[in-house]
């Protein structure tokens, strides 16, 4: 990972800001109606990237036996006093989600990735890494639920399509850190590198990863999170993808 995003996982005061900082978001309430809408009966689920739990949480308090990952201690601390408000169970585990070798294969039947968490990983090699733990640890039949930012959505700015034929440039070239975004600083938080794809390399990362079958939902910045004519160039209008992708025999 950048030491920017190291910086931002050990930062405690964030961490314990970090719901009312996010209040309002539409991502928020958008990626937890399409969990609950892919994973309609209790099942094991391992959160990548839980954060303080605002996805775990509450699938825990639909029955789901949920093991929340995050590099952030202060993080899964808040998230373990919220599930002890809530008075449910959410196993808690401190790890790099790049290297999870230690958790026993075909374990759960669904594994959450989602608010770009795969984009705060660097390098390809490494996102892969991810992908493949994740194919690894589904059962037969489970879901992998990911989301990632579109890279085209940059497009609307000029900043954006300057950056974006610079990009394209170094891509051709094969510069290791094309797709890389500089995000703007955060909450007092140095800005870092978040790594922005398309939806072909979104759905060639998952199929070298072993996932056979796959849906892209294309995601806007709208509240409802609805993208109008999503067959009119949704690739290029698209916020944002989310993808459920089915570990098949």
């Amino acid at each position: 990972m950048s030491r920017e995003v190291w910086d931002y996982l050990q930062n405690t005061d964030l961490a314990r800001r970090y719901d009312e900082t996010l209040a309002g978001t539409p991502l928020l309430e958008i990626d937890q109606k399409f969990v609950r809408d892919c994973l309609p009966t209790p099942c094991r689920v391992l959160d990548l990237g839980c954060g303080t739990g605002r996805v775990a949480i509450p699938l825990s308090k639909l029955g789901h036996h949920v093991t929340a990952i995050d590099l952030s201690e202060e993080m899964l601390r808040v998230a373990g006093a919220k599930a002890t408000a809530a008075g449910v169970r959410l196993d808690r585990v401190r790890a790099n989600i790049v290297t999870l070798d230690a958790i026993c294969d075909q374990t759960f039947d669904a594994v959450l990735c989602l608010f770009s968490t795969l984009g705060m990983v660097a390098g390809a090699p490494h996102r892969r890494e991810v992908v493949e733990h994740a194919h690894r640890l589904l059962r037969t039949g489970g879901l992998l639920l990911l989301h990632v930012h579109n890279r085209w959505h940059h497009l609307r700015t000029r900043r954006g399509r300057g950056w974006l034929v610079r990009d394209t440039v170094r891509s051709f070239r094969g510069a290791a850190d094309a797709g890389d975004w500089l995000m703007e600083h955060h909450d007092g938080q140095t800005g870092w590198p978040m790594h922005l794809f398309t939806a072909g390399e979104t759905v060639a990362l998952l199929r070298a990863a072993g996932f056979r079958s796959a849906e892209v939902r294309f995601v806007s910045a709208r509240p409802d999170g609805r993208l109008p004519w999503p067959w009119l160039f949704g690739w290029v209008r698209a916020y944002g993808f989310l993808v459920a992708a089915r570990r098949t025999g």
